[in-house]
């Protein structure tokens, strides 16, 4: 792994000034709802009123209960990232479990490809959420994966993809606030078991969700995280990689190891853990690093969060091991999802999404 240029440090403090404050905000909402187990209303208010100071607010909010009066005269708050939010209360014939039947009839005969798609919807943005939710369904049907990581995942937004994608089976790192999900085709990937390793000083509700299958005969774990956000967290996230590769190894022999999602990584953070270990690949460097997908995080070319540095970063990652005995699914290549803009104005997401296809040797 290349150590970082000048550019890229540039860039990097280009965000860290241009970090989007709506963002950190409805991340700040999603963990003050966890630790008080209350709504993101609530969780917004409380933040609102203690200036975005998690300790000030939790401290507010477990004092003793104001009078009632005081209550009822507090103003009203826009809902947050964990309110109820409705995208399946639409009328539409395409959905895609009726799009995707017959091409997945013309994968099932050629079992020599597999293919998946990573992909940081940000469901934290309501904004336009249900325009920007069909727009990565319509991905979905178009290239029909047989396996999707998507991290950023908020409850309305799992029970759409259930409602909409039906031929995949959907598995989840969380059930509230903000989490990671692993979707399988049904006709093509046999699911066998999950697991989630919580990650111990995670102050943004990570975890790394795995997920043992099989296709083709190959026996796969597929892996998928979030990784702590923002550069402020670097060691953070540097101790959650570890714990990545960590578990990459540890993984039977026998087994095909496929990490996808989003590490909010730098080159030189990955160097300073001691970059990958010699039997894990950074599939784009394999592939050559084509100059085409090296950037998943990119202000210039993507506007939905009105950053005004340019930053281009390559936080979308995926890491593999090949299993012990000779390899018998290779990756090909890797191509970007989601470049055009929808009717709404906006990019399905301010990442844009991972498509690698690769073969299978039978």
């Amino acid at each position: 792994m290349e150590g970082p240029s000048g550019s890229e440090v540039t860039l990097e403090a280009d965000r860290e000034e241009g970090e989007p404050e709506a963002k950190k905000r409805r991340l700040l909402c999603v963990e003050f709802a966890s630790v008080a187990t209350c709504d993101s209303a609530v969780a917004q208010c409380y933040l609102a009123e203690n200036d975005w100071e998690m300790e000030r607010a939790l401290n507010s909010y477990f004092e003793p209960p104001v009078e009632n009066s005081a209550l009822e005269s507090r103003p009203e708050t826009p809902a947050g990232p964990g309110s109820c939010v409705d995208l399946t209360n639409e009328e539409t014939t395409d959905s895609i479990s009726s799009k995707t039947s017959t091409s997945e009839g013309i994968q099932q005969e050629d079992g020599s490809t597999f293919s998946f798609i990573t992909w940081n919807v940000d469901g934290l943005d309501l904004n336009n959420l249900q325009e920007r939710a069909r727009g990565v369904c319509s991905y979905l049907t178009l290239y029909s994966p047989d396996v999707i990581f998507l991290q950023e995942v908020i409850p309305p937004y799992c029970s759409y993809l259930k409602k909409r994608a039906s031929s995949y089976e959907m598995i989840t790192g969380h059930e509230e606030g903000y989490f990671t999900a692993i979707m399988l085709k049904k006709s093509r990937v046999k699911f066998k078991s999950q697991e989630i390793i919580p990650f111990p000083n995670t102050k943004m509700m990570r975890n790394l969700l795995c997920v043992y299958a099989s296709v083709s005969g190959n026996e796969l774990c597929l892996m998928t995280s979030h990784l702590e956000s923002t550069r402020g967290h670097a060691k953070e996230r540097m101790n959650q990689l570890k714990m990545v590769l960590k578990k990459m190894q540890e993984v039977p022999a026998s087994a095909t190891v496929i990490f996808a999602g989003d590490t909010n990584l730098r080159d030189h953070e990955v160097t300073k853990c001691g970059g990958l270990p010699g039997n894990i690949l950074d599939v784009w460097e394999f592939l050559g690093k084509p100059k085409h997908c090296q950037y998943t995080w990119d202000t210039q070319m993507n506007s939905n969060l009105g950053i005004s540095a340019t930053c281009k970063l390559r936080f979308d990652r995926i890491f593999f091991r090949t299993a012990a005995e000779s390899g018998h699914i290779v990756p090909q290549s890797l191509d970007l999802l989601g470049l055009e803009k929808l009717d709404c104005g906006r990019f399905p997401s301010d990442h844009w999404g991972l498509l690698c296809n690769l073969d299978v040797i039978l």
